[in-house]
This record gives structure tokens, sequence and C-alpha cells, in this order.
């Protein structure tokens, strides 16, 4: 994961922006349950009812309270309400502003008036204790001194203070005896009573505070959602830069790789690493940033919500937790290993779809189909039995899930009915720990879920990292030194060359001189160093030994732009690209004229089959030139490093392609236009090289012989050898009589 955070670094304060959105919807998404509570616990059960002492009482109300207060605290009760006289039919109090804002004041008086509440509100109910109470007080006082109708309240309030606190004392400690939430329940009977007494429609209230509420969660739902959407944004913009990034940077550095690169890494590899692991990367971005960081600030606010709803059930959450952590470990312990090896399978299915598609003629030549499908089907396989067998463990997951999520509600149901049952907690209080066990089971679920594709992920940025910190084999020089205008000299002095990781050298103490206006061809044996050795000029590979120098300069102290700048190369498969005839012959020269355009297709002995051609100049070139055949590709390659106008010349065996008439014709034409080029050749025929100026040749990648024609005849074995395996006895003998001749 090192790695994929690593790729994320450059995007980290978009990073930050999405966690505070997040952190917005999180709070947003836990609201909501609290608010469902309060609609079923203050809005239905308590009629809107939502303080725990009146905010609004008639003098007479507080009057009987106050028979249940001590005198010390009666005047600080009173102090917390103001006279009120405007609104009502009768004298009241109104709580004062300031005490409803300050929690500890309100706590206060919760205290003070919590008790005396309950037992008015006993008292008012009235039960045969009560009524007996009554009948008892009246009996004991002088007679007439009540009526008989008396109410127990009014009885109590002629009463001497300390044998009321005596009665209050003793009701007091059955009072003690039951739960909080019933004195709760009771004081919001007794408000609500109270507030009727004043003429207040509680109905109204009731309603009021619903709607108000409901209005708050439509307003917190709204939020939530434009959050999220914000969050969705913002990531696949994330997710999206930095695939291009990516894919950007991977390009950068295999277009920069060596051909030793090239071999290290297989090219379906790097397609696969280039499409698939930058995907993989890409897509779990998205989820990193919308689910993986949501999760962890869900499941916090969660634990957090659930410690303030009810601290009694907070056991459930720890099963919950538990459980679900019993089968994450199980899954991934089994899992985990198959998620490692799942990318080198796809890996193999690309090279074999490559190698299977690329030499689609030659399997169909041998009639090896058969074979091949096999081959094909056996890749498939391999990374189908391993898709499968990571999904199916997977599959476990969600029911198992959600087997835990539903057996957690019952046993919430369960646990929470006693509660209720016994006056412990509300309904609502219920419903909210239900929402907020969910909520923080499902931030399990979610990581689970993208769990899945962090193993993948992080293998594939592993991936794509190895290609962007591997060490290109050939670079530029720290000081690069300049070129001359003129640079068509090469030399190779003392050259050797061994092929990375290879145990023998293929090219031997390796010395020639090539000047501008001369033609220097190479030939030799299959195998002898011939391509090797040109290659060693663009500097697709560096020399082992030695130094090869281009206008005096060691081309490993040049620039590889500035030194392929003065090149021409026509490689030994003509590769074209898609497009145009005229885009494949100005390729390397886009500034190019039409008239040069035409100039090096006439060179190259292009001109007759493009004229053939309905559209001409603008006919479409495949990919891969597959809509032209071997010999025109040729030409068409031969007239691009022509429109270059280069000093060096750089032909890799291109004109095998050609029948003899056209090789000639082109050879006749390009000798005419490099008159004043340095010009190398890679040839397999000798009727191509005849007139060469220096013929080098390689026999096991060492020099076997250099000059003319004519006088490697009479000097060179192993030419000699080539030359009769392709001349006639009369054209060697003439050959051989005019070496003689100019001799003598």
């Amino acid at each position: 994961m090192k790695k994929l955070f690593k790729f994320l670094k450059p995007y980290a304060a978009s990073g930050v922006l999405i966690i505070l959105i997040l952190c917005v919807q999180a709070y947003c998404d836990l609201s909501l349950p609290g608010y469902t509570s309060d609609i079923v616990n203050v809005g239905i059960q308590q009629g809107g009812i939502d303080t725990p002492i009146p905010k609004q009482i008639a003098k007479e109300d507080m009057e009987h309270l106050l028979l249940f207060v001590e005198d010390a605290q009666q005047e600080r009760i009173l102090d917390c309400y103001e006279e009120y006289n405007t609104s009502y039919d009768q004298e009241a109090y109104i709580l004062k502003e300031d005490i409803l804002k300050e929690d500890d004041q309100m706590e206060e008086l919760v205290d003070l008036l919590g008790k005396p509440m309950m037992v008015v509100q006993s008292i008012e109910t009235g039960s045969e204790e009560i009524d007996q109470m009554r009948q008892g007080l009246i009996a004991a006082m002088p007679k007439g001194a009540v009526a008989e109708d008396a109410e127990l309240l009014d009885i109590l309030a002629m009463l001497p203070k300390e044998q009321c606190a005596q009665l209050f004392q003793s009701m007091e400690t059955q009072v003690g005896e039951i739960p909080d939430t019933m004195l709760d329940q009771a004081a919001v009977i007794y408000i609500k009573g109270a507030y009727q007494r004043l003429g207040i429609d509680t109905d109204a209230m009731q309603n009021r505070y619903i709607l108000v509420t409901g209005g708050k969660m439509l307003v917190l739902a709204f939020v939530g959602m434009t959050a999220s959407i914000l969050v969705v944004f913002f990531a696949s913009r994330v997710a999206a830069s930095t695939g291009r990034d990516l894919r950007e940077k991977v390009f950068r550095k295999v277009v920069g790789f060596s051909n030793a690169e090239f071999d290290h890494f297989s090219t379906a590899s790097l397609i696969t690493r280039s499409t698939n692991d930058i995907q993989q990367i890409q897509m779990v971005t998205v989820m990193l940033f919308r689910m993986v960081l949501y999760a962890p600030i869900m499941g916090i606010g969660g634990v957090y919500k659930v410690f303030q709803t009810n601290v009694d059930m907070s056991w459930i959450l720890a099963v919950a937790v538990l459980l679900i952590l019993a089968v994450v470990i199980v899954l991934f312990s089994i899992v985990m290993p198959k998620f490692k090896i799942l990318q080198k399978l796809v890996d193999r299915l690309n090279l074999v779809t490559r190698e299977i598609l690329t030499g689609l003629q030659v399997i169909r030549a041998f009639s090896t189909e058969k074979y091949e499908e096999k081959r094909f089907d056996a890749a498939s396989r391999d990374l189908m039995k391993t898709q499968l067998f990571v999904n199916r463990a997977m599959t476990f997951m969600m029911p198992v899930m959600m087997l835990v999520m539903n057996g957690i509600t019952v046993l919430i149901v369960w646990t929470g009915a006693h509660g209720i049952d016994k006056g412990q907690m509300q309904v609502g209080d219920m419903m909210a720990f239900i929402q907020y066990t969910m909520q923080i089971i499902m931030s399990f679920l979610m990581i689970c879920m993208v769990s899945v594709m962090l193993p993948r992920a992080a293998v594939a940025a592993d991936r794509v990292d190895e290609i962007l910190t591997s060490e290109t084999a050939i670079r530029d020089p720290k000081q690069p030194k300049k070129l001359a205008e003129k640079a068509g000299t090469v030399v190779f002095d003392h050259v050797s060359f061994r092929y990375p990781g290879a145990e023998e050298d293929v090219l031997h103490d390796i010395n020639f001189t090539v000047k501008p206006g001369q033609t220097t061809a190479f030939i030799g044996s299959t195998g002898s160093g011939k391509s090797t050795l040109i290659n060693l000029i663009p500097r697709f590979y560096d020399v082992t030994e030695g130094r090869i120098t281009v206008g005096g300069e060691d081309i490993r102290e040049l620039k590889q732009h500035d030194l392929r700048e003065k090149l021409g190369y026509v490689p030994q498969k003509g590769i074209l690209f898609s497009g145009t005839i005229g885009s494949n012959i100005l390729y390397g020269n886009p500034d190019g004229t039409e008239t040069e355009m035409k100039e090096a297709a006439r060179i190259a002995q292009a001109t007759e089959f493009i004229e053939q051609k309905k559209d001409l100049y603008e006919s479409h070139i495949a990919q891969g030139g597959a809509n032209v055949s071997g010999g025109q590709k040729q030409r068409l390659a031969i007239a691009r490093a022509i429109a270059r106008h280069p000093e060096i010349f750089i032909f890799d065996d291109s004109f095998s392609a050609l029948d003899y008439k056209t090789d000639v014709t082109l050879r006749k034409e390009l000798k005419k236009y490099t008159s004043d080029s340095t010009v190398l050749i890679v040839a397999q025929r000798i009727s191509t090289i005849l007139h060469a100026d220096q013929i080098v040749v390689l026999d096991e990648g060492r020099i076997a012989g250099i000059g003319t024609h004519k006088e490697l005849l009479r000097n060179c074995e192993v030419y000699r050898q080539i030359a009769m395996s392709q001349l006639s006895e009369k054209e060697l003998e003439a050959d051989l009589r005019e070496e003689d001749a100019a001799h003598e």
C-alpha cells in the first residue's frame, strides 16, 4: 500500500478536502438516528415536550411544587423564573432564556424539581392510597378547618412545614426506587398538564416539534447527499488524474527503455502494467476516498454516539465487532495468497494471446491450431480457477455479514425490550442504538468489501512502481557534449559487446572507420553479429569495451536525441504506423514539404505502387502496415529515412524483400542522393554490396576481413565462401581477373 499512497501524494490537498467533506457527510449520517429517536421519544411519546422542567407554569402550580422543596432552595428556583401575566388567563412564571442555555443550571433545576413534580403528579393522578392519606389528614385536623372535598395539595399547604417535609420524605423514599426514565415520563406528564392548565395547545406544540425536527432531518439528508456527490466527484477526479499521470510516466519511461529493459520486461507485461494494473489503481483510489476513509470516520462516530445513547448495551457492539473481525481474518488468511499470483496469471494470459495473434499465419501454416488452443485454454483456465477460488471465498462474506447484522438486530431488540419493560430506556433510544450499531457494522462491511480489491491494487502498484523505479541502462550524460554540424564520420575503436546477463561477448575487438561519402557494408553468416554491431550506433545497447565515436565524440557523451537526429535508421523488419502513406514517409520530418515526401518516395522506388492507389499519398496504412506487402513496407521505411535528410544512413538488411531489379535501381538512386552522407548497410546478398566502398566481413563476432568486393575475394576465405554460394564461377573468375589486373 505504500506504493499506492506514493502515487497519490501529489493530490494530498484534494485528499484533505475529501476527508473534510467526508466528516460533514458522516456528521449528517450520524445525526439522523438521534433525530429519529427525538421524534419517537419527544415528539410522539412526550407530546413535543423537550425540557425536563416546565418553561411556563402557573403560580398555583409553582406553589404546589414548592411545598416539597426546602426553604433554602425555593428562592433559587424562583430566581430562575420571571413573572409573566400577558398571554395567559392566570398569573404564571416563565423560565428565563439564559437558564435554558446553561446546562449546569438546568441540571440543578431538574434535581430540585424532578421529585416534587413526581410527587405532585402522583397526588393529582389520585389513587386509593392518596385518598386514604387525604381522609386521614382531614380527620386529624379540627372539625370545620377544611372542607370534606378539599384536595390533598390544598390540605398540605395548610400543614406546618415540618409535617409536610416528613410526608415528602416518605414519598421520596418510594420515588427513589423508580427508574430515572419513569421519573422523566412522570415529569413530562406533569409538564403537559401544567401547560394545559395555562391554556397552551399541546397538540399544536407536538405537531410543531415533529415538523421542525423532520425539517432538520431533511436538511441534514440534503447536506449529506450533497457531500456524498462532492466526494464521488473529487474522488473520481483524483483517481482519473492519478491514472492519467501514471500512464504518462510509464509511457515516458518505457519509451526511454533500452533493449536491455525490453529484454527484462516482456511486451505483454508492459501492456498489462500500463492498462490493467493502472486501471486497478484508479478503481481502488475511488474506493479508497469514497469508502475506506469514510468507514473509520463512521465507525468512530458511531461508537461515540452509541455510548451517548445507552451504554448498558455497548457489550452487544463489542460482540458484533469481534464476530466481524473473526470472519474477515479467516477469509483473508485463505484468500490473500491467491491475490499475489492473480496479476501474474493475467500477464501469462496476455503473453499467450499476443504470441498466438502475432504468429497466426505460422500457426495456420503448420496446422497447430489445436495445440495453441490448448495452450490458451490452459492459461485461461489457470486464471479462471484462481478468480473463482477468490470469488467463491469472498461470496461467504456478504451472507455471513448479513447474518451477523440480523442477529445483532434481534439481540438489541430482545435486550432493549426488557429495558423498555423495566422503564430503563425508551423506544426511540433502542431504535437509535440499532441504527448506530448497523452504521458501525456497515463501516466494517465497507472496509471488507474494498479489502477484496486492495491486495490486488497493492500488487498492481508494486508492478507499476517497478517500471518507474527501474534503472535505464542507456542514459544521457549529466554534461553532454555537442556534435558539430557535419559529423558523419563513424569510428569503432576496439569495440567489444556482451548482452546483459550473457557469459560471452558477441562482438570482439571491432575496429573500422566510416567516412562521409563512403558506403560501408557488413556481411557474414547468420549470427555473426551484423545487426548487433549496427544497433550499437543509435545506442540501443552500449558497448562493453572500447568506444564508438561520431564526429570525433564518444556517443556515450552525447545526448541520445542529438545523436539520433543525425541518423536515418531502417530496421531489419519494416515497421509502419497506422495513418497514411504520407504520414509514414514524413514520420521523422513532420515539417517536411510535399516535394520532399515525393522525392523520398521516388528514390526508394515507392512511387510506382503509391500512384496505383486511389488516394495516392493519402492512402490508409493499417496498424503495423498490414495492408501492404513486405517489399512495399521496406521501400516506405527507406523513404522515411531519406525524408529525414540524415548525415548517417543505417540499413539493417533493408533490401531483403526487394526483387533484383528494384534493388539495383534503388541502390543506384540512393548512391546519387547519399554522395555526401555516411552509409552503413547490413546485407545477406552480395549483389547488394558489390559496389560498396568498404565491406566488413564478420565471423562469430570478429572481423574476418575489410576491403572491397574484389579485394576480399582474393584475401578473405569467409567472404569467398559466401560469394561462391551466391555468384556463378564465371562471375567469380571475372572479378578475380580484374583484381589481378589492377595489382599488375
